[in-house]
């Protein structure tokens, strides 16, 4: 395969819990293709900036973390959710927290830490395909992709199925709380002045609210492989 741009791509972004990360695990199997998900990448240089006891608003210290951290995506040996290592530490239970999610939402809003993190997204449009997985996917990172999707939930609905994931994961988390979080982390993705929270110009939209999985997934492929 020659330049990367010939490389196929598929790009699913959405607010947090709208179900992106599985179905985009769930397409990239499919198809074969390997997987990028661009959230774990922020939410990974903000846990390396912690482990390095950086304060998060010291926008140069972060973004010399982000241009020397190594991170990689290991398909987990029993079929379960994606292994991330950070340093060579797979950090993968630790990226989950709500903690992770603020840092990486306070550092994606610096822009010199954005640009860090482009070149590293930009280097997973391997043969034989990707599937990228995030929030500016299609708008910024892969504005040429064959293949935009964006998908959205009710606030209520995304609280539900975090609650759910954080409860299995044995954390104490309530409801309302969550609710509170992702729709204030919604404003501020939508307002922020870089890369804002919204649909590629001609990304199919689908609202995954009382949605089951493979229905998702069987959307997608409609749009795919008509």
């Amino acid at each position: 395969m020659g330049h990367p741009a010939a490389v196929p791509v598929l790009t699913i972004d959405g607010p947090s819990g709208s179900g992106k990360g599985t179905i985009s695990r769930l397409v990239a199997e499919r198809l074969g293709w390997r997987l990028l998900d661009s959230g774990a990448l922020y939410r990974a240089v903000g846990y390396a900036a912690g482990e390095e006891g950086i304060d998060l608003s010291d926008a140069e210290a972060v973004t010399r973390c982000a241009q020397t951290v190594k991170i990689r995506f290991q398909a987990s040996p029993d079929g379960g959710e994606t292994r991330v290592l950070v340093n060579g530490h797979d950090a993968t239970d630790e990226l989950r927290t709500e903690t992770a999610g603020a840092a990486a939402s306070a550092i994606a809003v610096i822009p010199s830490v954005r640009q860090a993190l482009v070149d590293l997204q930009h280097g997973f449009r391997k043969a034989p395909g990707l599937v990228a997985d995030g929030r500016d996917m299609g708008t910024v990172i892969f504005p040429d992709a064959a293949h935009k999707f964006f998908l959205t939930a009710s606030a209520a609905e995304r609280a539900k199925r975090r609650y759910k994931q954080l409860k299995d994961k044995g954390l104490s988390v309530t409801l309302a709380t969550l609710q509170r979080e992702i729709e204030a982390r919604d404003e501020r993705d939508a307002s922020r002045p870089v890369a804002p929270l919204k649909p590629a110009e001609g990304a199919v939209v689908i609202d995954t609210t009382g949605m089951p999985i493979d229905e998702v997934v069987a959307k997608v492929f409609a749009v795919v492989r008509p």
